[in-house]
């Protein structure tokens, strides 16, 4: 279906203003329009998937494809193909784990050439603010980032330094002049140490990462915010402790936003195993208590998304031999699980497809500066479609893992609601039991660039 227009209808067509029986109109890869059926245009091919739920492809604003420099660990032909078959067909890169790391307009050039033809979905890119790089981030905005990742604390890895206050006093006002959103790995402490006890022990862990570095890091930003006046996202919230200053930044009016990811929604500390290092991630997995505030913040407004913050390593890296936490990775593989897995824990919750697309499409969208471009169907939007089954589940498998490595805590897990097709553009890139067709994702850089 990627030659003249054609139509996808079905009873549940997700849009703006709500779920309805519709046909969606697809024209040279945008939405011409959503109709009624009987008002579709005569003549045209019509794929009619009955009562599935269509919607728009989820957009991810969150992975670490880890490409180049440390491809062993995912890549980009792995880790979209595994998207692409997740509901997800715009996803955004983050500036490391990849060798060089993305914090000049040099190392963007070159991760973009290792990503070029490889990519199932859309994509693009963010940059970095490191210590001393504050000459390098127009020109990153200029050739197309998303926008600026940062770290409060230590990255884990060498070639991207966590930042300072000073460093960011220095970054923010440029970002906020060109109009950039500020993404904030928001821990704080002056003493980071490593898990102490039996290292074996899931809650040596959760302890070495407390509730109030989230929570002091959050007020430093937002009170960064209100003085430079740009845009700071905090990126995978788990301390719900922060919530109610959140929820005051917000009504301050500051252009303050905030996501959570998945494995914070659907896992809890008190049933990961002892030696179960595949969970380990940062800001760690807390209790189940902490999990509900979440999603109560989540429906009241206070986050406004979820993504999946896709960290893969190598099994090696993982040390599952020794289930050692103080030693092992962290980073949860999460691409082609993060839509059911979210969607089985809303459905326990009594929240719906609308608020599905809202988390999940049109809020990111928003943030990468793609809103009405991505994350939605309304008329002159890219034809980025998903046919989605709620109703159904499924057990993921290891040999059904697409990721370059099959270790995922999500394995075994059963969760709700199956993607059956997907189209980037009016281009199919996943159709559930047939071999991926070729990579036809392009990078979608933000508007504005030069």
């Amino acid at each position: 279906m990627n030659g003249g227009p054609w139509v996808l209808a079905s009873r549940r067509v997700v849009t703006d203003s709500g779920v309805q029986e519709a046909a969606v109109v697809v024209k040279d890869g945008k939405v011409e329009a959503v109709v009624p059926p009987q008002s579709a245009p005569q003549g045209l091919p019509v794929t009619d998937v009955g009562n599935h739920v269509v919607m728009p492809g989820v957009v991810d604003c969150h992975a670490h494809i880890n490409e180049p420099g440390r491809t062993e660990w995912e890549g980009f032909e792995t880790a979209t193909r595994a998207a692409a078959a997740g509901g997800i067909t715009t996803v955004v890169d983050m500036p490391l784990n990849s060798i060089p790391a993305t914090t000049s307009r040099e190392a963007l050039r070159i991760k973009a050439a290792s990503a070029e033809g490889r990519c199932a979905i859309d994509y693009g890119f963010w940059g970095g603010v490191i210590p001393g790089n504050a000459g390098e981030l127009e020109g990153m905005v200029d050739a197309g980032v998303t926008g600026f990742k940062c770290f409060l604390i230590q990255s884990g890895v060498d070639e991207f330094p966590h930042v300072t206050r000073e460093d960011l006093e220095r970054a923010m006002p440029i970002l906020a002049r060109r109009g950039v959103p500020l993404i904030v790995h928001a821990e704080l402490t002056e003493h980071e140490a490593p898990p102490q006890g039996d290292t074996r022990a899931y809650e040596s862990y959760l302890k070495s990462r407390p509730r109030r570095w989230e929570d002091d890091a959050i007020r430093m930003m937002i009170d960064l915010c209100r003085k430079h006046r740009g845009r700071v996202h905090i990126v995978h919230l788990s301390s719900s402790d922060a919530l109610a200053d959140i929820s005051a930044a917000k009504k301050e009016g500051l252009p303050f936003t905030v996501e959570t990811c998945p494995h914070y929604l659907t896992f809890d500390a008190e049933h990961i195993p002892d030696g179960a290092t595949h969970f380990k991630c940062a800001p760690p997995i807390r209790e189940a208590e902490n999990r509900e505030k979440l999603w109560a913040g989540l429906a009241q407004g206070d986050i406004d998304m979820v993504v999946s913050d896709h960290s893969p390593c190598t099994p090696a890296l993982k040390h599952l031999d020794r289930g050692d936490f103080a030693a092992a990775w962290g980073g949860i593989a999460s691409l082609q699980f993060s839509l059911p897995a979210v969607w089985t824990g809303m459905r326990q919750r009594g929240h719906g497809v609308e608020e599905l697309v809202r988390w999940m499409c049109r809020n990111p969208a928003r943030l990468i500066g793609l809103e009405g471009v991505k994350g939605t169907l309304a008329p002159g939007a890219d034809a980025d479609l998903l046919v989605f089954d709620p109703e159904a589940s499924f057990t993921p498998e290891p040999s059904g893992v697409l990721h370059r490595h099959k270790l995922t805590p999500y394995a075994g897990r059963a969760l709700q609601g199956v993607v059956e097709r997907s189209w980037v553009r009016g281009v199919p890139v996943y159709s559930r039991g047939q071999p991926l067709p070729r990579p036809s994702g392009q990078w979608v850089r933000r508007p504005g660039a030069a």
